[in-house]
Formats: structure tokens, sequence, C-alpha cells
């Protein structure tokens, strides 16, 4: 059973036991419900991390994202293991990645321990972003494209001090990538928003003041409540987001340990 959790973005889906392998028609079901609703939420599924590896393969080849703590004899898997967490990057709407070339599909993340109180996650529909916007400003920015830098994240980690990195490394490594300001969605067609406050530094030709200002209003844009939902973990509680379609923000609420699972399902350069 899915059912939706908000008119713009999210459904919770029942009634299945990820331990298990999929059928196809499992598969494409779930395929659908995420095109349909961008973030999908499953409660108590008791995975190991290879049951996890698993389910996502059902998805696309895995991603293994740089610079995050893997575990153990899995690099397919990523542990965020956080207290106090303000800084790190999380706690500001973004996509992942989306500083390289071929940003991630999406992802699958898995509460394995969490603090009596806070550290939910919040999504944001980026395709009701783009809906949202007046014909005119559609029209503005359906050519436009925009820069992505790592250095951009890594600069605000490091003032925060949770982040240790030689800039110029990083860079050489990633170099800066543009995107569309707008792109396709290559399985549903649709339009979204594809700019986050992030990794995106600037709006290719256009002047300084006009990309303050352009940038920043849809950035701000995509900040509106109507285009969220909110997710309040529990342990064994999963997400598994569209990272074409949506932005998230893990709150950044608490003080004792949360530690989650990840895997991140790669994906293809915008149009």
């Amino acid at each position: 059973m899915i059912q939706p959790t908000t008119p713009a973005i999210g459904a919770e889906v029942r009634g299945v036991d990820l331990r298990e392998p999929l059928a196809p028609e499992a598969v494409q079901t779930l395929q659908r419900a995420l095109l349909d609703h961008h973030v999908l939420f499953f409660r108590d599924q008791d995975l190991s991390p290879e049951q996890q590896i698993a389910f996502a393969r059902n998805f696309g080849s895995i991603s293994i994202p740089p610079f995050v703590p893997k575990y153990g004899e899995n690099p397919e898997l990523i542990v965020p293991d956080q207290k106090r967490p303000k800084g790190e990057g999380a706690d500001n709407w973004h996509s992942d990645n989306t500083f390289m070339r071929e940003p991630p599909m999406g992802s699958i993340l898995r509460a394995v321990a969490l603090p009596p109180l806070g550290g939910d996650t919040c999504f944001a529909s980026m395709v009701a972003a783009h809906d949202a916007l007046s014909p005119s400003i559609q029209q503005l920015i359906s050519g436009l494209r925009a820069e992505h830098d790592i250095t951009k994240p890594l600069r605000k980690g490091i003032a925060a001090g949770h982040v240790a990195a030689n800039l110029e490394e990083m860079q050489k490594k990633w170099p800066p990538v543009d995107h569309p300001v707008v792109r396709t969605h290559p399985r549903s067609g649709r339009k979204a928003l594809f700019v986050n406050g992030n990794s995106t530094t600037r709006i290719l030709g256009l002047t300084e003041r006009e990309n303050d200002v352009l940038l920043s209003f849809l950035i701000d844009h995509v900040r509106s409540p109507e285009f969220q939902c909110r997710f309040r973990w529990e342990v064994g509680s999963m997400a598994f987001w569209d990272n074409c379609t949506t932005q998230h923000f893990a709150v950044p609420d608490y003080s004792e340990r949360r530690v989650m699972q990840r895997v991140t399902i790669a994906g293809e350069e915008p149009i």
C-alpha cells in the first residue's frame, strides 16, 4: 500500500519486507511511486548492510560518494554518525553531490540509532517549485545553466570546524561543473529546478548583480513550505528519494548520537 503524505511530495509504503528479494512487479511499483511522489518512506525495516545494498541495486548501480565515512568492508554504505551536526552541510537545503558531472539518481537512508527528540529530515519537491513559478520566470530560466563547485560546501565545513580539506586538491579532483537551472527528469520527463544553496555558485551568462538577485530568489523559492514534507525518524525507518527532483534538509536540533546508513544510486548527466 502506498499512502501519500502531502499533495506535493512524499508517500509511505506499507506492507513490504525489504529484507526479502523483490519481484520485478514490486520493483516497477516502487519505481512508479518514486516518480510520482519523489520520496518514499518505509517503517520497521531491520535490514543488514548487505540487504540495504541489495535493495538499492534494484534501481541502478551503486555510487560511492567522496569524502564521507564508509562502513567496514562495505564501501557502498555510508554511515553518518553525528552529534551536534551544525555546519556540516546537510543542514542546508540541497540535492546530493551536484558538483559531480553525473550527480546521483537517488539515495536510500535508514535510521540505526536516534536521539530521543529531533533529527527529522525535510524534503522538498523541485517539480512543485518549478511548477509554482510564473510562466514568465519559467521561460526566463529554461535555457540557463549554473555552476556547481565542491569547494562551496567544503568552505562552510572548514569554517564550522567540521571539515579538514585541501581546497586546491579537491578542486583539481572535482573541478566546477555546470548543469541546467531546470533539468528534465530522464524517466518522467517532468521539469525540476536544479540549483541549491550548498553547491551552486553562479548562473552563467549573467552579470554579478543579475546572478545575485536571480540565484538568491531561486534558492529561497525552494524553501516554501507548500513544496515540503517532514519525516520523523524511528529506528528501522527508511527514506528513498529521487535526487533529480528533490532537495532535503537534515534538521540540526539534537545533541545526542544519530547514526544512519545510506546507499547512493548512480545517476546521469542532467539535461
